[in-house]
């Protein structure tokens, strides 16, 4: 008995070296593995990561300026101003008239070339008549205007050279609070001195504007009237 014991420890440390070198073989390969974030949008290439920055007695990478260049924003951490000039505008309308009419006489059978009657009137005599008639109309017209100005952050200096900014505004008014942000991409080369620019020329832009407070709840609707408007309503 004691020497079965011996054989089974004896092949048991083999089987568990094995395993715990099959282990560390796959967390090692999971380790370098380098798969990028999932993502639905459409910056889902800005999450390529940058190599580390080389350090240097005279040349850093990331901290070269060129010399014929304006100092502009190129660094995470630096300020962008983005001036809003967004102005949209869209009409649609469609109108639709459609009618139908139909009209079948079927005689009746005769017999003897006299029609089957019933105190002199025909029985078996049929009209089919049938007409439909269908109107719709439909208009719509939307229009936004968003301007402003609004200072940003560079989060990030992607591997082309472009900067990911983002950034939001809180302004406390009396009666409530407005928000506003900003997120996308933008090249150093559209940047004025001043590290400005327009709102159009921002890559991917997502802006959001919205107020919280006693202004923002009166002027939205109860949970019942948005249930009544729901699409899923029958009426």
């Amino acid at each position: 008995m004691r020497e079965l014991k011996t054989f089974l420890r004896a092949s048991r440390a083999p089987l568990c070296a094995g395993l715990a070198g099959l282990a560390l073989l796959c967390a090692s390969g999971c380790r370098t593995t380098n798969r990028l974030p999932k993502t639905d949008d459409a910056l889902a290439w800005t999450q390529i990561k940058v190599p580390p920055p080389t350090p240097g007695a005279i040349y850093q990478s990331q901290s070269e300026m060129e010399l014929a260049s304006n100092p502009v924003a190129r660094h995470v951490g630096d300020i962008v101003t983005i001036v809003l000039e967004e102005q949209t505008a869209a009409q649609k309308s469609a109108t639709t008239d459609t009618s139908k009419a139909t009209t079948d006489t079927l005689p009746g059978m005769t017999i003897l070339g006299k029609a089957l009657t019933v105190h002199g009137a025909p029985i078996l005599d049929n009209n089919i008549n049938d007409a439909t008639k269908f109107t719709g109309s439909g208009d719509s017209s939307q229009s936004n205007s968003l301007t402003g100005y609004l200072a940003v952050t560079v989060v990030k200096v992607l591997p082309n050279g472009y900067l990911l900014v983002a950034g939001q505004k809180q302004l406390g008014l009396n009666q409530g609070q407005e928000i506003i942000r900003l997120t996308g991409v933008i090249r150093p080369i559209d940047l004025a001195a001043d590290d400005s620019v327009p709102s159009y020329r921002v890559a991917d832009a997502k802006i959001s504007y919205g107020g919280k407070g006693a202004i923002a709840d009166s002027n939205a609707q109860g949970w019942l009237s948005r249930f009544f408007n729901s699409p899923w309503t029958p009426f």
